[in-house]
């Protein structure tokens, strides 16, 4: 986190509850700008929140400033089954009620091309200069940020390698598509591309089993929660706990 820009004047790594110079409890909190709005959007992961267990009542002393900023949209992408309560009483909505494991191969393609970030394409230019900054973030923190190009349009995906199945099965998480519409439609390509690296499965978040994307939804797997005024998009965990810290 040291080596992440700060994100204008909120903690760059999270909040401590101290008694008589000892840490009894820690949030930490990842926080993320977005580039290329009216108004940039700011958006912080919740990634761990514990407190020793004798000070458990002055847990909520310690989250609450934290989600006082009202322009803030606050995640919690990996909620302990323990916490789902709290999370509703504090006002998290879901938004990925499960996900979708699915073959991008088998989905039917279309004339384009799709071209790795890495390379430097030109076709970056023809992308919003939100994506821009996605892309090349995410593809410096190690995951494959491509771009697909057909008929003048170009649309960005983000992909993060991992393994699933007690890590004998490589797939690769949806981290960032402008909509699983747009992840069905470009699924045959993606697949194709990532056939050559010997990938067969991807995992994408939903709300609901995703009309057209060939696989099998799982209700509840990696249940997601947000709070604030801009919700997620369907299978967005860009900057999150998974892609800084792995799964």
């Amino acid at each position: 986190m040291s080596q992440r820009p700060a994100i204008g004047d909120y903690p760059r790594y999270g909040m401590a509850l101290e008694n008589s110079g000892r840490i009894v409890g820690v949030i930490l909190t990842l926080y993320a700008g977005y580039k290329g709005q009216q108004d940039e959007e700011v958006r912080c992961n919740l990634s761990s929140w514990s407190v020793d267990a004798e000070f458990r009542p002055y847990a909520m002393k310690l989250i609450m400033p934290v989600l006082r900023q009202k322009n803030v949209t606050f995640v919690n992408i990996s909620p302990a089954p323990t916490t789902l309560n709290a999370n509703k009483a504090m006002g998290f909505r879901p938004f990925s009620n499960g996900q979708v494991a699915f073959l991008p191969a088998i989905h039917p393609t279309r004339p384009s091309r799709v071209l790795d970030v890495r390379t430097d394409p030109a076709e970056m230019a023809m992308l919003s200069e939100r994506d821009r900054y996605i892309l090349s973030e995410h593809s410096a923190l190690g995951c494959l940020s491509l771009i697909c190009v057909s008929d003048g349009q170009a649309f960005p995906f983000v992909l993060m390698p991992r393994r699933i199945m007690h890590g004998l099965v490589p797939c690769c998480q949806v981290v960032y598509c402008h909509s699983l519409a747009e992840l069905t439609q470009w699924a045959g390509a993606l697949g194709r591309l990532l056939l050559r690296s010997g990938i067969l499965l991807c995992v994408v978040d939903a709300m609901e089993p995703v009309p057209g994307l060939r696989g099998h939804y799982f209700p509840r797997k990696g249940l997601k929660y947000f709070k604030g005024p801009k919700p997620p998009a369907a299978g967005d965990l860009t900057f999150t706990e998974l892609v800084l810290f792995g799964p």
